[in-house]
This record gives C-alpha cells, sequence and structure tokens, in this order.
C-alpha cells in the first residue's frame, strides 16, 4: 500500500508529495517539529505534544496553520488512511517558501506556514533493544543554546548518532561544561541507591513529554526522583541509566564509554518505568 502523506491540506501519496525549494525548512532549518507515538490504533500524550509545539511556534514567533484540533483530526485521518495500528507520527511547521530566499522572516499573512506529516509504522512497544539495553558513548555538546525549542537543526545528534555507530555503540550523551545535557534525541537519566537523577529543566535540555509522565509516574510509584545535572564518571559510576522519548518509552542503558553499568543488563528501575509508562499510556491515549 502507498503511503499518504499530509501537505497543506492535501493527503496525497508519499511520492507526490512536494515542497517548495524556498521553503525555509530546507533553505534555513526554519521550523519546528514534533513525534507522537500511536499504540493500538490511538495516540499517546497528544495533548503535552500539542502544547510544546504551540510553545515552540510561539518562541520562534512562527505561525500556527492549523488550529490544535484540526491537527488532531489530520492525525487521525492519516492514520485512518494508512491503517497505522502502531507506530508514530511527524510533523514538522516551517515558516514557509517565501519568493526568494532571505534572511530576513517574511510577512505571515503573505507567506503561510508550510506543514507536513507522515506515519511511520514501526513495532514500539515490543522492543527488542529494551531487553538487552543500550550502549552509549560521551560527546562534547556543540549545539545553538535554545535546546528547548524543538527545532529541525538536528545535524550535529545526526552527526551524534554517527559517531556512536562508528563506535559499535547505539546512542551518544551529550556533555556541556562537564556535565551530561541529553542524548541525541533523547533525555538522560541515572539511578543511583534507588534514586533517579535526571538534568533540571532550562534552555539546555527539550522539555520531553515523555519525560514529564515517567517522571509523574515515578513519583506515583514513590520512587525518589532528583533533577540535576550529573556527570559522565557519575554515570559510569550509576547502577543502572534509561533514557526517554515518544518513540523509545523508556530504554535501557547497559554500557557508557565502554564501562558496564550493574551487571551489564538492563536494570529493575528502567524496566519497571517502561512497564508503568505502557500501562498508563494506554489507558489515556485518544
Amino acid at each position: 500500500m502507498t503511503r499518504i502523506v499530509y501537505v497543506n491540506g492535501d493527503y496525497v501519496p508519499e511520492d507526490q508529495a512536494k515542497v517548495s525549494v524556498f521553503d525555509r525548512g530546507f533553505l534555513f532549518a526554519d521550523g519546528v517539529y514534533e513525534v507522537t507515538s500511536v499504540l493500538e490504533g490511538k495516540i499517546l500524550d497528544f495533548d503535552g505534544h500539542a502544547r510544546r509545539l504551540t510553545r515552540s511556534l510561539n518562541e520562534l514567533d512562527m505561525a500556527a496553520p492549523v488550529t490544535m484540533d484540526e491537527l488532531l483530526d489530520i492525525h487521525r485521518e492519516l492514520m485512518a488512511r494508512n491503517d497505522l495500528q502502531e507506530g508514530m507520527i511527524y510533523l514538522q511547521v516551517t515558516r514557509g517558501a517565501d519568493a526568494d530566499r532571505d534572511f530576513a522572516f517574511p510577512d505571515p499573512v503573505k507567506v503561510p506556514s508550510t506543514l507536513v506529516l507522515f506515519t511511520q509504522a514501526k513495532s514500539i512497544a515490543e522492543s527488542p533493544a529494551a531487553k538487552k539495553g543500550l550502549k552509549v558513548i560521551s560527546i562534547e555538546d556543540q549545539r545553538w543554546a535554545r535546546r528547548d525549542i524543538k527545532t529541525v537543526q538536528l545535524l550535529y545528534p545526526s552527526m551524534g548518532k554517527m559517531m556512536a555507530k562508528a563506535a559499535g555503540c547505539d546512542d551518544a550523551w551529550m556533555v556541556e561544561d562537564g556535565h551530561v545535557t541529553e542524548g541525541t534525541s533523547n533525555n538522560a537519566y541515572i539511578v543511583k541507591d534507588g534514586k533517579i537523577i535526571t538534568r533540571h529543566l532550562s534552555n539546555d535540555i527539550l522539555h520531553g513529554i515523555t519525560r514529564a509522565a515517567v517522571l509523574r509516574f515515578a513519583k506515583e510509584a514513590q520512587m525518589v526522583v532528583e533533577e540535576r545535572a550529573f556527570t559522565i564518571d557519575e554515570a559510569k559510576d550509576a547502577d543502572e541509566a534509561f533514557i526517554t522519548s515518544a518513540s523509545t518509552f523508556v530504554m535501557p542503558i547497559v554500557e557508557i564509554d565502554g564501562a558496564s553499568l550493574g551487571d551489564g543488563t538492563p536494570g529493575a528501575v528502567a524496566m519497571r518505568l517502561r512497564e508503568i509508562y505502557l500501562d498508563e499510556s494506554r489507558k489515556t491515549a485518544i
């Protein structure tokens, strides 16, 4: 079946989907995005992603192309047209396509935002990686200073993924001023003496929607959470570690820079949080 994608009000086969070469997302990475997960034909935490999308747009003074209610309808229509039962929906908003390339922002009244969405069918609940855990390396964080805005400026995180792959690992944790910021596409956590430690919210990291849910569930389960920066040395000495994101949920880390954590297998806290997250998210999916 040919995948159907959404482009600026139209549902078209993916091989017919087109965006102008003058689109600012293409020329300047002047755009934001979100990824929502789908389980059993339902969307997880749509409201959280919609709120973050609105915040990203506002921070960049970018016009929203549709209302959030309309955006939900588009998600559901795409799911129906592609018979998506499990996987992800990617959406991207850019500042649109002006008549020519110009660093100055175009008038949003004259140049409407570009909106693109597409589905990705993928098994995400029963992940083999969750059973064996991931290996990560540490790299210097060389991104721009507003990582709290979910922009499409993902070149350095992509480079980080490739650095990890070249080292025979799965991902990279970025380090700034001696402390871990986050993974290339996820929030980072360590566990020491039963305490969950993760970096506090600021402009330095993405305000993860899955992060917020997982920390809420952890506190409800009477787990101790400490939001502060931690070093790579602390991480290597941790009992266990994990990451969170919309596409991986809670994913255990078993090795950092060649140092095994615990007995080298997924930790109990990470696996329990993954179980809780999946159970609770299924209850509130729409």
